[in-house]
């Protein structure tokens, strides 16, 4: 059976890594399966519980969002085309593996370089800032984010003990104006999304009050 000649490119999600001073990607990881479900919590930054009552509908900055993915890795249908496929059938998708686990590490450049300051009676170590991360989900969805949480259930290995399937499950933070200054290449995303965000709300059909019952407010 062929497929259909016209359908749609499948767009993948992935992470972006980016410097934030000159906007150059450096790396450009695509999940090998998109996750069948993406979860999202935001919690509001409103005026506090019991309060001043002139403050009850007032929004003090943007929502803390955080996101949720479980991705799969499988390196199955690689190892039936070993020629074809040397990397997988020598690691499995323990490349796959090293490039998002290196995301939450600093580089052995940047240790070896912390060691060396604090052998030459350096007292104040500053951590190095790390590549601008972006969680790409659509064109619609390019946000800076920190990750947060990083699960891996490796579930099965080939004989060499490489991992051949996986679960990943990844939890982010959005970054936003609260986290970076407006100058920051970071905050223009972050602005840039929240503007499609209300221009996609703009297009939401607008509902009447008959349809819930009532004619008028008051």
């Amino acid at each position: 059976m062929t497929s259909f000649p016209r359908s749609p490119r499948l767009v993948k999600g992935g992470i972006v890594l980016v410097d934030p001073e000159t906007a150059v990607v450096s790396r450009v990881i695509t999940l090998q399966y998109n996750p069948d479900t993406l979860t999202r919590t935001l919690q509001i930054k409103g005026a506090a519980e019991g309060g001043d009552r002139a403050e009850a509908l007032r929004l003090t900055g943007p929502p803390a969002e955080t996101i949720k993915v479980d991705a799969e890795l499988d390196a199955t249908d690689q190892l039936e085309f070993p020629d074809q496929n040397r990397t997988t059938t020598e690691f499995g998708i323990y490349p796959q593996l090293a490039a998002l686990e290196t995301l939450v590490y600093p580089s052995a450049r940047q240790l070896q370089e912390n060691d060396r300051l604090a052998g030459t009676g350096t007292l104040e170590i500053i951590p190095t800032e790390t590549l601008l991360t972006l969680f790409v989900w659509s064109k619609n969805r390019i946000l800076p984010v920190r990750l947060t949480e990083f699960q891996i259930t490796e579930e099965q290995f080939d004989p060499a003990l490489n991992p051949v399937r996986a679960k990943v499950s990844l939890g982010m933070r959005v970054l936003s104006v609260n986290d970076l200054t407006f100058a920051h290449r970071g905050a223009g995303l972050y602005m840039a999304h929240q503007q499609q965000k209300e221009r996609l709300a703009g297009l939401n059909r607008r509902g009447s009050l008959t349809t819930l019952g009532i004619t008028r407010i008051g």
